[in-house]
């Protein structure tokens, strides 16, 4: 059963369209045009194509994060994965947590990664539910209201070695040097962020959850719920950083066998081709060697 565990007045979403300029060495990009609704937005998803994957200028509808989370627990290494209903595409598939990026943080997109990260991840041990940190700032706490927080721990977040092209917004590099790609199927530029989650100590107990965002039509609400039963967050593990055909959630500290017969993965885990991905998905796990 369902919990919902916050009630909000949605925001207005906007954002712009992007301009991408690839070469051999580097990606830039800007966003350009008028701020733009969602519904403005998704109705510029659609199909492109490009000659040269290394060298190109084309104007993409969105920008989209995602992060590649690496948690260790007990000696053993996981990717964070979370379950997706893609209705544009009509398949259920494991992707990494991820968001479109809003007008106001096209400049600074690590800002939707934290924020992602604060409403899609809930981590509970002992003491109550882990709020997190990056680099010396807090994420922030979306539930605190109806999830108390821990009052000592928390978990950190660190950079993983950044992809070795280098992407810049304008003339500005980002620092994190995210891996970037433009899909083509949904006409965007997505990039992906990779970040080691470490926890504080004795955390034996420590469960793993998704929670999940709709807007109610009824009422006008965005409801975020979260479900204990089926938590919708899986820890697809490593072995010498290599994956595993192995995958499981998490639950009072027990690590629970999930079936992965027939297992699809996102895009981002696709193969890619200089700066693109043409692929709708990936096979399962090899999917997960090209993070």
């Amino acid at each position: 059963m369902s919990r919902i565990i916050a009630r909000s007045n949605p925001v207005v979403f906007k954002t712009q369209a992007i301009q991408v300029c690839a070469s051999d060495d580097a990606l830039s990009y800007l966003p350009v045009g008028s701020p733009m609704s969602f519904r403005e937005m998704h109705a510029k998803r659609r199909p492109i194509s490009i000659d040269d994957p290394w060298n190109f200028e084309v104007t993409v509808a969105n920008l989209g994060v995602s992060v590649d989370i690496c948690l260790q627990w007990q000696g053993r290494s996981f990717h964070l994965l979370v379950r997706q209903d893609r209705q544009d595409m009509g398949d259920n598939v494991l992707k990494l947590l991820s968001g479109y990026v809003p007008a106001h943080e096209l400049r600074v997109p690590l800002l939707t990664v934290m924020t992602e990260i604060a409403e899609e991840l809930l981590l509970e041990g002992s003491n109550g539910w882990l709020g997190g940190e990056y680099q010396g700032s807090w994420l922030p706490t979306p539930y605190s209201a109806s999830l108390p927080l821990d009052p000592a721990d928390a978990f950190s977040l660190k950079p993983v070695s950044g992809h070795t092209r280098p992407v810049f917004c304008g003339d500005l590099p980002l620092i994190e040097r995210p891996r970037a790609y433009v899909h083509l199927p949904t006409n965007s530029l997505q990039l992906v962020y990779h970040l080691c989650l470490e926890l504080p100590d004795h955390c034996e107990k420590l469960s793993a959850l998704h929670a999940d965002e709709a807007l109610d039509a009824e009422s006008g609400e965005l409801i975020a719920r979260m479900d204990e039963q089926e938590p919708d967050l899986y820890l697809a593990e490593l072995r010498d950083g290599r994956p595993t055909q192995q995958l499981y959630t998490l639950r009072k500290g027990v690590l629970i066998r999930q079936p992965t017969e027939g297992l699809r993965l996102s895009e981002a885990l696709a193969e890619q081709t200089g700066w693109i991905i043409d692929a709708g998905g990936s096979s399962w796990p090899e999917g997960l060697s090209r993070l």
